[in-house]
């Protein structure tokens, strides 16, 4: 069996396990084309309780290179409604520590355990996307601006963040 073959099949048997699981809630997740097991949809359904994102729909493609799992995928949110969030660049690209290549950090922000290791599984990524959603960091952001709004709001200067998150959560809706 190829290298390729036999990540296919590791692919094939996790999004198994994710598409019967009962324990991730808020999650579907699906091939793009049955005849590719390296690119995924995913549709991300924010809870209500989410102080920023509730009741968002939030469409993604997680992509796996071949050499998985000993690199990560990427995860890329999709328009429309890519999230307004400090940790989404606003090309929709996902910037979380776990996603990183499994190496040092070449500006020593991030230690080596919190980057990308091979125990790391499709459904432990989508835990911690999902916990992005309700705990929000304005420390080193992806997308500059929703850090800085962020980090402004919650200094009582205004609501500026909170309504350009609603504004992505009404367009992954279709509202807007």
């Amino acid at each position: 069996m190829s290298t390729v073959t036999g990540v296919a099949a590791l692919l094939s048997r996790q999004l198994r396990e994710i598409q019967k699981s009962k324990d991730l809630s808020g999650v579907s997740c699906g091939l793009i084309s049955d005849a590719n097991m390296f690119e995924w949809e995913i549709m991300l359904m924010i809870s209500d309780d989410c102080k920023y994102y509730g009741g968002g729909n939030f469409r993604a493609r997680l992509t796996f290179p071949p050499d998985y799992p000993l690199m990560p995928p990427s995860l890329t949110f999709q328009s429309p409604g890519i999230p307004f969030h400090p940790n989404v660049y606003p090309d929709g690209r996902l910037c979380i520590s776990i996603l990183h290549p499994p190496e040092e950090d070449q500006y020593g922000y991030e230690k080596a355990s919190e980057r990308w290791s091979p125990v790391q599984t499709p459904e432990t990524i989508l835990v911690s996307v999902l916990s992005l959603f309700h705990d929000l960091s304005d420390e080193s952001p992806a997308n500059v601006e929703a850090g800085k709004l962020l980090r402004e709001e919650r200094e009582g200067k205004h609501k500026e963040f909170r309504k350009a998150v609603r504004k992505s959560v009404r367009e992954s809706l279709g509202e807007d």
